[in-house]
């Protein structure tokens, strides 16, 4: 099965009202396909930190309640280890990168997967070092997996 990272950008799309997130339909198209078993999600634990921390400061009255339903999503969380951490550092020695988002780019190369992300700074400047997509040029897989409820 394909495995997906991701970042803060996409999962932000999940719970932020659509009209004000461009490429809001992408993102939702990636859930969907997480949600059906098209695809694995797996992401670094840092992702509830940076999704809670925009919700939290933008939409205080919503932020208990969407945040909740990220949590209930039931993403998988990847541990840190000593290959991940050397993965994150070399991306952030090859490229001007915060550490953050070299953690979820790390979290796709050390599992086999893409990092999906909306910055598409990032993903056009560690385009090189492969396995990143820009969230507009993502494509769900064909293939039909078995469904499970969330």
């Amino acid at each position: 099965m394909n495995v997906v990272v991701p970042d803060a950008s996409v999962i932000l799309k999940w719970a932020l009202p659509s009209g004000d997130e461009p490429d809001a339909n992408q993102a939702l198209l990636l859930r969907n396909a997480i949600r059906d078993d098209l695809v694995r999600a797996i992401v670094p634990s840092l992702w509830l930190y940076e999704v809670g921390n925009t919700v939290a400061r933008r939409f205080p009255t919503h932020a208990g309640t969407w945040l909740s339903s990220l949590v209930k999503f039931g993403l998988q969380e990847s541990p840190v280890s000593s290959r991940w951490l050397a993965q994150v550092l070399e991306l952030t020695a090859s490229y001007p990168v915060s550490f953050y988002d070299a953690a979820y780019h790390a979290t796709a190369l050390i599992h086999g997967g893409v990092f999906v992300t909306a910055d598409e700074r990032y993903a056009g400047t560690a385009q090189p070092h492969g396995a990143v997509v820009n969230l507009r040029d993502w494509m769900p897989p064909r293939e039909p997996g078995p469904r499970r409820r969330r």
